[in-house]
């Protein structure tokens, strides 16, 4: 009995592992990962549509992750939606004229906000907004587009 309970254990031990190292994959592939520093600066930026854009969402540079969407809120007296985002700390010299836009990755359509460098020398600093946005691409709409296109072509 004592072979057959250390195999039991030993097993018992290996499930265990196992599902604890999904429950990190689905985390880290859902963006819900545990780290939740703080540390950085908050910019916000508008946009006429930002797709499905959402909280904890990459906000990257030069493909580089540079920081993360914290907020994403609709403006009642603008009618723009209102992206607020935390900047790592280490990155504290991004243009003033940097360009934002949202972007999509990946084969499950995952959006994430892309920025692009201006050539101001001076910088962005915390509370500043990105004055220069690029709205989400929606495909839909895209498609609506070239087939009124082609619709009006054949008339």
């Amino acid at each position: 009995m004592g072979k057959q309970h250390r195999i039991e254990v030993m097993v018992g031990t290996f499930m265990v592992l196992g599902f604890l190292a999904l429950f990190f994959l689905a985390m880290r592939v859902s963006n819900l990962s545990l780290d939740t520093d703080a540390d950085g600066y908050r910019l916000s930026a508008r946009f006429a549509n930002v797709g499905s854009l959402k909280v904890r969402s990459p906000v990257t540079m030069a493909g580089v992750r540079i920081g993360r969407v914290e907020e994403v809120r609709f403006d009642k007296a603008t009618y723009e939606a209102v992206v607020i985002v935390r900047i790592d700390a280490g990155i504290d010299t991004i243009p003033e004229d940097t360009f934002a836009n949202v972007f999509t990755s990946g084969l499950l359509g995952e959006q994430y906000l892309g920025l692009e460098p201006g050539g101001s020398q001076d910088y962005l600093r915390d509370g500043d907004e990105i004055a220069n946005t690029q709205s989400a691409l929606v495909l839909e709409q895209m498609i609506g587009q070239f087939l009124f296109k082609k619709a009006g072509e054949s008339g």
